[in-house]
């Protein structure tokens, strides 16, 4: 404690003690007086201007610590004050200055006692209890921001951690080869979070020896230290596949859940060791890998898996589809793309997926026709997305047998399928209730009344007509009715004119709206749609 405050703190207490002396013997004389008053009836103008209340002892000690003043109507150096109360400031920049001075202003505008870090309040009117603390300290009042240089400022964690957000993934891999401390922050995993890291192994593979072994050391530390739980090889090998095995930690292992391998000349061999070795992987892609057999699948799936894309494997025909329904019975999504996949093959779905497979991608199967859609309207009625999507022997039938019996459809792909009309959409139009993305891309015999069937869909949120070349200005205005509508395109309507699109501006809810490659799309066009779509990203 300094000088000043003992000092301060000295002279209260022997104030203190006077006061209390003092205030007894004062209190005795009072009440003999006050007897003595009573007996000859003599009160003076205190029955006239009203009872004053006579202060507490508690009270009288806080008026004398608070330079003997009292406020409201009290006592002012022990003799009644009468006068208007005055009324407390508000709270301003004239008590930060006080505290800053060590006093503490009271309502009368008298100052307290220096300020010793404690403040207690006393009522004034009532019982005398303490009140609660309504003043805080100086460095509570008046916290002085401390400001580093940009020397310091880019090395700190606190500061670059927040400063490191503003930038892309890309721009972060960049940032992380500055300074040790720059990737010691970078490479914390709430950076890296949905991105796939991708090693391409033909590149690595060009180098020496002892370089490849270096980087891809170093790389499969960095994946583990920022973690990452998918990884992406490229053109890999059964070496390459080994080398991963070596190199991934053990105890990181269960941490990868998703790995894809695409233009790889895996083995089927190659392919069960990896999924041996990391067993924490639910979700696996296979793309263009040629050399995997179905045997290969029959042994190397795992019933863990929920999530399989197969696309462009050569040697994966009915029997693999039949391995896939077989071996995984948790499967949730299932993405093919395979040529010489034909109706029976659809026909291996049995009801262990019906409670499951939500997701199905069927992507270029040019041998699937109605038959296959039989099949799976019965194996799978719970499905939520299904894409058939260059599935060119799909017709308005095979349509109604979705829409009749798929209602819990959310997303529908009918992209490519050059024998969809109009009728087709409206079967979707009439059942599909749930439907909120609708893909129409190339559908070459869809025209303005399709586009009416489907404007009366309140549900839709995302519509893609791509090079539906006879939609026309009537069927846009059609959409303009469609309140809910978020996405739009109509890239390469070449027939919908400047006067159709511009009706788009009604669409108050839009998100993004796609018009690339429309003739129709003016200078003057993007500038009406910018003025009352500002909200709207428009490709143009």
């Amino acid at each position: 404690m300094s000088l000043i405050a003992q000092e301060v703190v000295e002279r209260a207490g022997v104030e203190l003690s006077k006061c209390i002396t003092g205030l007894g013997l004062r209190a005795g004389r009072m009440k003999d007086k006050e007897l003595q008053e009573a007996h000859t009836g003599v009160r003076g103008q205190d029955t006239k201007m009203g009872s004053v209340r006579r202060p507490g002892v508690m009270e009288k000690v806080s008026n004398i610590l608070c330079g003997n003043s009292m406020t409201g109507g009290g006592l002012v150096n022990g003799k009644t004050k009468l006068d208007k109360p005055i009324p407390p400031e508000k709270p301003s920049r004239f008590l930060l200055g006080k505290v800053r001075n060590g006093s503490i202003p009271n309502s009368g505008g008298s100052s307290c006692a220096p300020y010793n870090g404690h403040i207690t309040g006393f009522q004034q009117q009532g019982s005398p209890r303490p009140l609660r603390s309504t003043v805080r300290s100086p460095r509570q009042i008046i916290r002085t921001k401390h400001y580093l240089p940009w020397e310091e400022l880019i090395r700190n964690e606190t500061f670059l951690a927040k400063f490191f957000t503003y930038f892309s993934a890309v721009e972060r891999t960049v940032l992380s080869q500055v300074c040790l401390r720059w990737r010691a922050v970078l490479y914390q995993p709430k950076f890296w979070h949905g991105v796939r890291p991708v090693l391409n192994c033909r590149e690595m593979r060009a180098n020496n020896v002892e370089i490849t072994t270096d980087m891809r050391r170093r790389f499969y530390v960095s994946v583990q230290m920022r973690g990452f739980d998918s990884l992406v090889l490229m053109c890999a090998n059964d070496e390459d596949l080994m080398d991963l095995v070596a190199n991934y930690a053990v105890n990181h292992t269960k941490a990868l859940r998703s790995v894809a391998l695409r233009c790889s000349n895996v083995s089927d061999k190659g392919l069960e060791t990896l999924l041996d070795h990391l067993n924490g992987v639910y979700q696996l892609e296979l793309q263009g890998c040629n050399e995997v057999t179905e045997a290969g699948l029959w042994a190397c799936l795992n019933p863990r898996i929920v999530s399989l894309s197969v696309a462009d494997c050569i040697n994966v025909a009915d029997e693999a589809i039949g391995a896939i329904t077989q071996l995984l019975p948790s499967l949730y999504e299932f993405n093919l793309q395979a040529y010489h996949v034909t109706d029976s093959s659809l026909a291996f779905f049995s009801p262990r997926q019906t409670s499951t497979l939500s997701i199905l991608r069927l992507h270029s199967c040019w041998e699937l026709t109605n038959h296959a859609i039989v099949n799976i309207v019965h194996s799978l009625p719970n499905l939520t997305v299904l894409s058939l999507s260059g599935c060119s022997k799909i017709t308005d039938d095979g349509v109604e047998l979705i829409a009749e019996n798929l209602r819990k459809l959310r997303s529908l792909d009918l992209s490519w399928c050059p024998r969809i009309t109009d009728a087709a959409l409206e079967y979707i139009a009439c059942d599909l209730n749930q439907l909120e993305e609708l893909t129409l891309d190339r559908c070459v015999h869809v025209t303005d009344i399709g586009v009416g069937y489907i404007s009366t869909m309140l549900s839709l949120t995302a519509l893609f007509l791509r090079w539906c070349s006879q939609v026309r200005d009537f069927g846009v205005q059609h959409l303009c009715s469609m309140r809910n509508l978020q996405v739009l395109s109509l890239a390469g309507c070449t027939l919908v004119t400047s006067g159709g699109l511009s009706s788009l501006a009604q669409l108050r809810h839009l998100q993004e709206l796609e018009l690339t490659n429309c003739p129709g799309a003016t200078p003057d066009l993007h500038h009406h749609l910018h003025l009352h779509l500002p909200k709207c990203l428009i490709i143009e």
